[in-house]
This record gives structure tokens, C-alpha cells and sequence, in this order.
């Protein structure tokens, strides 16, 4: 994605060249856009003229979306995941740290977007 976001806007990438820049597999990285597409943060066209661009412009995709769209729902630990709370929340001595915790990881990922990365990741500069 950071990749994505040194691109021009309307130009479409292959994930071959991704994969290749960013020392990744290519069939892994295809997997991985397949969430990223699902949620809206890539577009991407076929044939032999396509490849993959951002949805919607980096300032507005965030590195929490970016995360949850490929691994899903983040919690650092399990009783903070909101489909299956554990049942000790509420006389839990540790409940409000990992709440705290929870809230200010969320809060740092929300808070920086694909413009704020162009250039710190290999392949990106």
C-alpha cells in the first residue's frame, strides 16, 4: 500500500512489481490485495493491461484500515475482541490496561495515512 501511495494516482501497477520491489512473493501479495480490494482500498483491472491502483486517495486510507482489511479485527489480547468478550471483563484487574492499551494503538494507527509514509519502506523512494 505504501507503494501504492508513491504512484501516480490513476496509473495501475502490477502486482509482479509490487511483489518484486517490496521482496515479496507475488502470489502472496495477490491474496493479500484480495482483502484490500474487498474493503475498497485498491481497485484493480485485469488483462494485459492491468494491475492495481489505491481506491480512494492515501490521505484518506489509514494504516488501521490498511491492517484490518488484511488480517482483520485488531486486539492485543482476545478478551478485547468484540465478538467474543471474556467473560471476566468486569472484575478483571487487567481489563482497563488492555482497554487503554487497546485504544491508544488504534488511536496511533487511525491517526497516520499512506501520504505519511511515502519513502520510509524499501522500493518505496
Amino acid at each position: 500500500m505504501a507503494y501504492l501511495a508513491t504512484q501516480p494516482r490513476d496509473t495501475l501497477t502490477l502486482i509482479s512489481d509490487i511483489a518484486k520491489a517490496q521482496e515479496v512473493s507475488s502470489s502472496f501479495l495477490a491474496k493479500i490485495f484480495q482483502g484490500l480490494s474487498k474493503a475498497g482500498l485498491v481497485e484493480s483491472q485485469r488483462g494485459a493491461t492491468g494491475g492495481v491502483s489505491l481506491g480512494r486517495d492515501p490521505g484518506e486510507i489509514s494504516l488501521a484500515q490498511v491492517i484490518e482489511a488484511v488480517e482483520g479485527p485488531m486486539a492485543l489480547n482476545r478478551c478485547l475482541l468484540l465478538e467474543n468478550p471474556c467473560k471476566n471483563a468486569p472484575t478483571c484487574p487487567l481489563s482497563p490496561v488492555w482497554r487503554e492499551a487497546q485504544g491508544r494503538l488504534l488511536g496511533v494507527l487511525e491517526g497516520f495515512t499512506l501520504d505519511q509514509l511515502d519513502g520510509r519502506l524499501p522500493g518505496t523512494a
